[in-house]
Parts: structure tokens; sequence; C-alpha cells
């Protein structure tokens, strides 16, 4: 039946705002002395109880520990969590009606996020493997099965047996209002300085505040019917909320299996001209991206667009595939776009006794890192010893890492020049044990990547060894890259000139700081570029010496940074250092 509500304002509820506030700040407050790049999650600890549950989950999984800890921290969260959503839910409140029961509201929020928590885990170990491999794939996987469940969650702890129905209109509008509202506080708090972000963590909070007021208020105006006939209760007592939250996660895996069979094929993003200028400077791509202000090479940065360099042909070209790719034909294009230039495919198999890569298909790419820089080097030296010259690398996705991988372990190799298509930046932000110890999260990401790998043409294997081997060596292997002045240089002593191409759908994984100019964004999703009608001239401007032009592209750049500044809020929460400055 429908209860009136008595008249009230959102404002006399002074505890319910004490707490969503003082537990945003809070938090905030104690990521900004111990983990700064986390600071974007801290306002969704007093969100509406799925979100917060996803908040929670993310931090659980950074924290990779053995069962019997994991388990541990999982029934204590559970109380300190349900408690937490039974004060913010009573503080909210109509006064004058009759609230539910401590004991049920508890029971009912400890339902909602241990629920929240199960349907949640897809979610939370995609981005876990964002932050191992960061590219924008399982993030755009990841995105829509987090915000599907949290919509489809939204009335949950709130409502008497929300289980049973699907949340009203206005209880996802709240909860969208409210996911709305984190996240553009989450991409504001990225760029702040701690003193100025907790005003918009502490404002995020408020929002909160008001979401829980305009939840509790509908579910106070809810009562389940007296009575009900025995089709009714037989028809209502289905769990339709948990069941239209394992269709977002079973849509999701059907597109990704529609995607893989080739059943739904996604438009080939076609840049209309050729992005901002490449750099000739003698800067490592990845210290593009790590915001280090004091790296020895962080003078190169920013070429101005247009300069001209002295033109040359390059000897011959090294062409190293992303995941998935074979061996050999991906360098055709290139091969069109340089006449008379050698141009070879990097094979993952490796070499044959003639001195040739040998064939390879789609699922021979599963290397450990270490193997892959060590096998990308030897081809190297094999392309050198028939040329006779430097070599240029021209490598896109997991070939990037082949790279990072190279230069850490084989310093002072025959290579000129370096461009990087849909660079992986910034792999190993989180980490999981190396050898036999095991975590709940690499657990989980080893299940998750055997289902990807089963539907997908690469096998139940997917990508297991590359996955451990970054989360033990990718974030060395990156840094040594970013800040090592001598690692920049090539066999003759001459730097190595650098070009990154990064497709503005990886946006969403880059860290969030200011793209330096050197740095091209395309229009584009993750892989492809290599056969992109449009870069390929580009790179073969590069690796001829001329200047790449630059029809000015401004907005794509900003474009790239907002996305990077709205993702952080949904990625999982790190430790790693924030911007400079």
């Amino acid at each position: 039946m429908s209860t009136e509500l008595p008249a009230e304002g959102f404002l006399r509820h002074r505890g319910l705002i004490l707490v969503a506030v003082g537990g945003a700040a809070a938090e905030g407050g104690l990521l900004a002395l111990v983990a700064p790049a986390a600071r974007s999650v801290a306002p969704q600890v007093t969100a509406l109880p799925s979100v917060a549950a996803y908040h929670d989950l993310r931090w659980l999984f950074t924290d990779s520990q053995s069962w019997p800890w994991f388990a541990g921290l999982v029934a204590a969260l559970l109380i300190v969590r349900s408690a937490l959503d039974v004060a913010l839910l009573r503080l909210a409140w109509p006064r004058g009606l009759p609230a539910p029961s401590l004991r049920r509201s508890f029971a009912s929020c400890a339902a909602l996020t241990a629920l929240a928590w199960l349907l949640l885990t897809p979610a939370a170990t995609l981005a876990f493997g964002v932050a191992v491999i960061p590219f924008s794939w399982p993030f755009l996987a990841a995105f829509p099965i987090m915000l599907g469940i949290v919509l489809a969650l939204s009335h949950g702890g709130a409502f008497q047996a929300w289980w049973r129905r699907l949340p009203p209109v206005r209880a996802v509008a709240w909860q969208l209002g409210g996911f709305i509202a984190l996240t553009a506080a989450g991409a504001l708090i990225a760029h702040l300085p701690s003193a100025e972000a907790l005003p918009v963590i502490a404002a995020a909070g408020l929002v909160n505040a008001r979401a829980w007021y305009g939840l509790a208020g509908l579910a106070a105006r809810w009562q389940p019917r007296a009575r009900e006939s025995v089709p009714a209760r037989v028809l209502f007592g289905l769990p339709f909320a948990p069941l239209s939250a394992l269709m977002v996660i079973a849509l999701v895996i059907g597109v990704a299996r529609l995607m893989f069979t080739g059943t739904i094929v996604l438009p080939v993003s076609e840049t209309t001209s050729a992005p901002a200028a490449a750099t000739s400077a003698p800067v490592a791509a990845a210290n593009v991206f790590s915001g280090s202000g004091d790296s020895a090479l962080a003078a190169g940065i920013g070429v101005a667009a247009g300069t001209a360099t002295a033109a040359a042909v390059p000897a011959a070209v090294l062409v190293v595939g992303g995941w998935g790719s074979s061996c050999c034909e991906a360098g055709d294009g290139l091969r069109a776009a340089l006449p008379g230039v050698t141009v070879r495919q990097f094979s993952y198999r490796g070499l044959g006794a003639n001195g040739r890569p040998l064939p390879s298909g789609a699922d021979a790419d599963d290397l450990p890192l270490p193997v892959l820089g060590d096998r990308l080097a030897g081809q190297v030296e094999a392309l050198h010893a028939v040329s006779g010259k430097p070599v240029d690398i021209v490598a896109e996705s997991e070939g990037t890492l082949a790279v990072y991988a190279m230069l850490d372990r084989h310093p002072g190799l025959p290579v000129g020049a370096i461009v990087l298509l849909s660079p992986i930046v910034e792999p190993g932000q989180l980490s999981y044990p190396a050898g036999d110890a095991t975590s709940v999260s690499e657990e989980a990401l080893d299940e998750l990547n055997s289902l990807v790998g089963s539907i997908s043409p690469y096998g139940a294997g997917g990508a297991a060894d590359l996955l451990n081997s970054v989360s033990e060596f990718g974030a060395k292997y990156f840094a040594d890259v970013a800040t090592g002045a001598g690692l920049a240089r090539g066999a003759d002593g001459k730097r190595i000139r650098w070009l990154s191409v990064v497709p503005l759908a990886d946006a969403v994984t880059l860290p969030v700081c200011s793209l330096p100019a050197g740095v091209l964004v395309v229009p584009a999703l993750h892989g492809g570029l290599l056969g992109d009608p449009t870069v390929l001239p580009m790179v073969a401007q590069f690796l001829s010496g001329r200047p790449v032009s630059d029809p000015g592209d401004a907005e794509l750049r900003s474009d790239a940074e907002l996305i990077s500044s709205v993702a952080t809020a949904w990625r999982m929460p790190v430790t790693t250092a924030a911007c400079p400055g």
C-alpha cells in the first residue's frame, strides 16, 4: 500500500549528511596520504549499496593474499559494510514512519552486499586484469557489466524483499544520478591536489546522502501486500533482481562470443587525416606516459609539429604484431608504403634454421615476457646481420611489451627507431605473487582467462603465461625504459627515435596525465592500427625521417585526457603515485 510521507526536508537529516560526507572525506584523506592515485574512488564508500559493494570488492582484489586471509577480510568487511548501509538507511528514513527493524535491515543489506560481490566478481576481475595489462577491451567489457548490475540492484538493501522485484524507475534514477555524480567527482579529484580534492570528495558525499534520502523515501512508500493469492506469491517469489543482473553478464558474454566468431563486426575506425606531430626526439615512449618530470629523457618530449628532419631510408624494419596475430603477412601494408625497404615480421615461434621467421598462428603468442624480449632481440640481430644497418621496429599492442622487455634485457641493440601502435602503458600497476603461491585475484583472473580463451580462437590457455610474467616483470621493464637513459641508445651510441600512436579507446586505461605533444591520438579501437590505411603513411613518414603533418588534433587529445579522467573512478584503485604537480 502507499504511505504518505510527513513534510520534512533533506537538510534536516543532519546525521545522514554527517555520516555520508564524513565517511567519504575520511577515506579521501587517508588515500591522500598513502595512495594519492586512488583518491577518485573515495566518494564511493558511502554510495548506495550496490555501488558501495563494487568499491569494496575492488579493494579486496588489490590485496593479493591467500584464501584464508581473503576469507577473513570478506567476513569482516561484510559486517562493516552492512552496518554502514543500515546506519545510512536509518538516518535517511522519513521521520514519523516505522522503519524496518535493525535485524531485518542488517540481514537485507548483508544479503545485498554478498550477492553484489558475487555478481560483480567478473567485472572486478576484468578491472584487475586491466591493471596488470592495461588495454581497453577488458575495461569496455567490465564497465557495462558493472553498470548493469548496480542498476538492477539499485533498490537492494532498502526495500523489503527487494530480490523479488525489479527496481522501481525512481530507484534506478537515484542510482544513475549518483553514479554520474561519482564519475564527475572522480574526474575532478584525479586532477586536483589533495587539499583541493577534499571539498570535491565531500560534495560527492553530500550527493550520496541525497540519493540515500530519495531511496529511503521510496522504500517507505512501498509496503508488501498484506494478502496475495497463491499464484501471486509463486510469481513474485522469483528472484527477479538477481536474475536481471545475471542477464547482464550473459548478454556481455554473448556479445563477446559473437564478436570472436565474426557475427558482430565492429566498423574499422579510419582516421580522416594524420594526427598530431610525431616526435623525432630521443625519448622513450614509455617515458612519454610515465609523468616522470626528472627522467633523463624528459627534455626530449614535444618536438614542434612539422619540424623537418633529415630524410633517411630505413634499411630494414621488423614488424611485431599484437595478440592473436599470425606470421608472416602483417607487414605487407608497411612494405607497400616503404618500397625498397626490407620489411620482415617478427615470429612468436622464432627463427628457422635458415634464419627466416617461422610461420605461426593465432595461438603462438602466449609467451613469458622475458622469453618474448629475448626472442625479439634475437630477431633484431638476425635482421641487422642481413641489412648491415640499424633495424627499425614497429610494434603493436602485445608487441610493445616485447619492446620493453628487449630494451631492458638487451641494451645497446642495433635499433634506429621504434614505433609503438596501441602501446601497453604502465603494465603491472597491480601484481600477484610469483611462483607456486597463489592469490584470490590471480585465481579469479586465471578462471576468467580460461573462459575468454574457451570462447575465442586462442584456446583455453588464453594468455596465462603472458599475464603471469607481466605481473612479475612488466612494471620493472616499463620503468627501466621510462627512466633509463642508457636504454634509449642503439649499438652505434645514437639515441633511438620514438613514435607512439594511441587509439582513442585506450584512453580509458591511460594514466590521468596531460599527454605530451609527441604522442599521436587517433579515433580508433585497440589493435588494428598496423593495418589502418591512414596510420601506415604516418609510420612510413616517421621511419623515413620526414615530418608528420599536423592537422590540428587538439580536440582529440582533449577528448583522450577527458576520457582517462572519467574512467579513473571505475578502474582498480592503485597505489602508484599520481601525476607530478
